[in-house]
């Protein structure tokens, strides 16, 4: 008798289907009627990070931070920030009204420290200004004019060392600079620092130029014979490169 061999059912393409795609159908199970893997469970967001915002905050603000904490660090400026004129160390803060007596040219008192918040641009002579005394007030006049906007952040000072008369001619080329009379020019001095070798007196007094900032602090001194577009070009960098006044 003929022997009947029988063969293990083999799984048929579906009709209508490439092999290709009855294998697909074969190795992926079907989808349950239970919808998605998390049906039944509300979708959690995780609350987003606040670090990179302030990162951006400190990074914002770092340029800032390093500006005031060289200003207040004189030591710690490189080489090549080194001023025109020379930096007074220690600073000087401004004196009370009662230690630096100061009268407008009409007589009624005058408080420098009520000049703070601005960069104060500073020389002093007796009233006839002679022609050294011009040439400090032309040099702060046209220093402070060439600051373009950012001129509000400037006045000028000009401190009388006697009680004659200002010519006129001085008073109309000057105008603008705030005209003080010191009552007593010692007091002055112990604020405002003199040349080195200069003799203490009115002369010594009548020969520098100086800058007070908008702290009220004394930081920086010109003497006789400085160049003016020195001068101008030292204002200019404080003005850009501060933050106060």
């Amino acid at each position: 008798m003929e022997q009947i061999v029988t063969q293990p059912n083999k799984p048929t393409p579906t009709a209508g289907r490439s092999s290709a795609q009855a294998a697909y159908d074969g190795i992926v199970p079907p989808r349950t009627s239970g919808g998605s893997a998390s049906a039944g469970h509300a979708t959690v967001q995780k609350p987003r990070s606040l670090k990179p915002l302030v990162f951006i905050v400190l990074l914002s603000l770092a340029p800032v931070i390093a500006a005031l904490v060289v200003y207040f660090n004189p030591q710690w400026r490189p080489q090549g920030s080194v001023a025109y004129g020379t930096l007074i160390e220690p600073q000087r803060p401004m004196p009370p009204a009662s230690a630096l007596q100061l009268t407008t040219l009409d007589g009624q008192p005058f408080d420098l420290n009520t000049l703070k918040g601005k960069w104060v641009l500073a020389s002093a002579d007796v009233a006839e200004c002679p022609e050294s005394c011009a040439l400090k007030l032309f040099i702060l006049r046209n220093s402070h004019a060439s600051q373009g906007k950012q001129v509000e952040r400037l006045t000028r000072v000009w401190f009388i060392l006697d009680q004659g008369e200002v010519p006129e001619k001085v008073l109309e080329a000057y105008k603008g600079t705030i005209m003080v009379r010191v009552t007593n020019p010692e007091q002055l001095g112990r604020f405002a620092p003199i040349s080195p070798g200069a003799t203490p007196g009115l002369g010594a007094l009548a020969q520098p130029m100086w800058i007070i900032d908008p702290l009220g602090n004394l930081i920086l001194r010109y003497d006789q014979g400085a160049d003016p577009l020195k001068v101008r070009d030292d204002i200019t960098k404080l003005i850009k490169n501060s933050r106060i006044g």
